[in-house]
């Protein structure tokens, strides 16, 4: 039996085989590049198309970015030095327009001694809004949350300590009132809330800051919103408009689904006429018509109209998509809520909006973005956002036919700004999702 074994068996391996490394073309940037570029025809032709068309623009847009000059002081001189340094006709973009009205498109026509109180106030934003961004922060700091607006306030546009203060103690007494009546009636203490603050600006604020005043008039120098513009006054836009429009979205998509007929209808009015008007026709109403309808002599600051405008109409898109976070939710969460015993406004606070949130994420950041990308509308009705200013510089002498590089550089900013809130919701839904595991 051996001998027949060994004749039709020429040899027999008594030893495993070391590992050897996978082929080259299974693994890393080849296997990569040959499933994902040349995985077929279709896909070959694609990619090299693709790798023309990339080609094209670097061989074209390359050299003027590399050849950009930096230091001159008008468009003229910028092709004086192109043309002694790299000849006439070089491909050579004329940079020195953003080193030499920078300031310009970053404050506007904020007086250059004062340009320390916007940066000022973006750093009191930040840290503010830190707390609420990251919960990994000390809870005290939520009290530097409360306080920023007002600080950031006070910073920006100056004028007397009290204004600020006095109007910070409107929102004391709202919140008194509220916890007041909150053991009595739910509804009723909402309302007050609301309605306690806004009869004590109109009625009480005025003489208390003037009684103030006359005792001591303590400040900084008062600055005008026309003297706003650039990317401070996009900022301040959109800031307020992305703060103040969430809670008020919010408080109207629970209206829609409230089971007050009086409540309900009233917010879906209000939401489909804000949704079914363009944005710009809300900024001509807040800058045109809003004058015809207050008292004759009244100076309602366009600054503050236009935050208003703004603000309700990024809060009908909140509402709608909080709506749908809420329709999202399983209708036991409800039960389970009424369950426990819990009232409408617990079961929301503690179950049901933050489940609804959670699912909202995605849509209410994206109307975050849109948003701050619609403050450049603000230049229609005659404030000077980034792109007004584009406009006054190159019709300036010194920089009159200067077009690409003014954009360029208002495209990053706003990618800045923009990729900066959509980071921060990926990082917030990972989150989300890890806690939830």
């Amino acid at each position: 039996m051996s001998e027949t074994h060994a004749q039709t068996v020429s040899y027999v391996r008594e030893t495993m085989l070391p590992e050897q490394a996978p082929p080259l073309t299974e693994v890393g940037a080849i296997k990569w590049v040959r499933e994902n570029l040349f995985s077929g025809p279709l896909n070959t032709v694609l990619t090299l198309l693709s790798l023309y068309v990339v080609y094209w623009v670097v061989s074209h847009i390359g050299p003027w970015l590399v050849n950009g000059i930096w230091d001159a002081n008008s468009l003229t001189e910028c092709r004086e030095i192109r043309n002694a340094t790299m000849g006439e006709g070089a491909s050579a973009a004329c940079f020195a327009v953003i080193t030499e009205r920078w300031p310009q498109l970053i404050f506007g026509f904020y007086p250059s001694d004062a340009y320390w109180r916007p940066v000022l106030a973006l750093a009191v934003f930040l840290v503010g809004i830190a707390p609420v961004l990251f919960d990994g922060l000390p809870r005290k700091m939520l009290l530097g949350t409360l306080v920023a607006p007002f600080v950031m306030y006070m910073l920006l546009w100056g004028g007397s300590i009290w204004g600020p203060l006095v109007v910070g103690l409107g929102f004391v007494a709202g919140l008194l009132a509220f916890r007041a009546l909150a053991t009595v009636n739910a509804l009723l203490a909402t309302i007050s809330a609301i309605v306690v603050p806004i009869l004590f600006w109109f009625l009480l604020a005025g003489p208390i800051i003037g009684v103030l005043n006359s005792v001591a008039s303590i400040g900084l120098e008062f600055i005008p919103s026309k003297d706003f513009g650039g990317f401070t006054l996009s900022v301040v836009i959109g800031i307020a408009a992305i703060i103040l429009s969430l809670p008020l979205g919010i408080l109207l998509a629970l209206a829609r689904q409230s089971d007050l007929p009086i409540i309900k209808y009233s917010a879906v009015v209000f939401i489909e006429v804000i949704r079914g008007v363009p944005l710009i026709v809300w900024l001509f109403t807040a800058s045109l018509l809003l004058n015809y309808f207050l008292p004759p002599g009244t100076n309602f600051d366009l600054m503050l109209r236009v935050i208003i405008m703004v603000t309700l109409f990024a809060s009908a898109y909140i509402a709608e998509v909080v709506r749908g976070g809420l329709a999202a939710l399983p209708k036991g969460q409800y039960e389970a809520a009424d369950a426990l015993g819990l009232d409408y406004w617990k079961s929301m606070q503690l179950i049901i909006l933050p489940q609804a949130l959670k699912i909202s994420i995605p849509g209410i950041v994206n109307t975050f973005i849109g948003l701050f990308k619609d403050t450049t509308l603000v230049v229609f009705i005659g404030l000077f956002d980034p792109i007004g200013l584009a406009g006054a510089i190159r019709a300036s002498t010194e920089w009159n036919g200067i077009y690409w590089e003014l954009f360029l550089f208002i495209g990053v900013m706003f990618f800045i700004f923009c990729f900066s809130m959509g980071r921060y919701s990926l990082y917030l839904e990972k989150k989300l999702q890890r806690e939830h595991r």
